[in-house]
């Protein structure tokens, strides 16, 4: 999938960012306005069992966005929504890649952060902590521990599903 920098184990695509990760009413739909509106490219996705889209990476310039449909099964169970559903909640989560998502899981619920998914090794080969900060904004810390090519990635969604 991504080429990753010598020693960090980050892929290069998330090396130097924190990477939005914005709910849509209609992903696809948003991709095509992105593409024809900003020249973005659509990198992948990942189609939701029900429909949808589980999860999308387009790039604009250099910078990589994510993006999903809120009417996913996650989005249901109230992790994530669209702007026009929100009653003072977000609809962003920032996704960034560190050298150890336990540790810094620990250090930042000592800090008053919530932990709303304990660190996991999840089915896209990375370590994952979802947490959110005292300010209400939903966060996704990573630890890259494989690459996972695109076929294996649908094969272990399709088992876990």
């Amino acid at each position: 999938m991504a080429e990753r920098t010598a020693g960090t184990g980050i892929p290069d695509r998330y090396r130097y960012a924190v990477v939005p990760h914005i709910m849509v009413d209609d992903a696809a739909a948003a991709i095509d306005f992105y593409q024809r509106a900003f020249g973005a490219r659509e990198d992948f996705r990942i189609d939701a069992p029900g429909g949808g889209i589980l999860h999308a990476e387009i790039t604009v310039g250099r910078s990589a966005l994510m993006l999903g449909d809120a009417s996913t099964d996650e989005a249901e169970a109230g992790a994530f929504a669209a702007p026009a559903s929100l009653g003072g909640g977000t609809s962003v989560t920032l996704h960034v890649f560190v050298p150890d998502v336990d540790a810094l899981a620990e250090r930042a619920e000592a800090a008053g952060a919530e932990i709303l998914q304990p660190p996991t090794d999840m089915f896209h080969g990375d370590r994952t902590v979802v947490l959110k900060d005292p300010s209400g904004h939903m966060w996704v810390f990573l630890t890259h521990l494989e690459d996972v090519s695109e076929e294996e990635l649908r094969r272990r969604l399709a088992a876990a599903g």
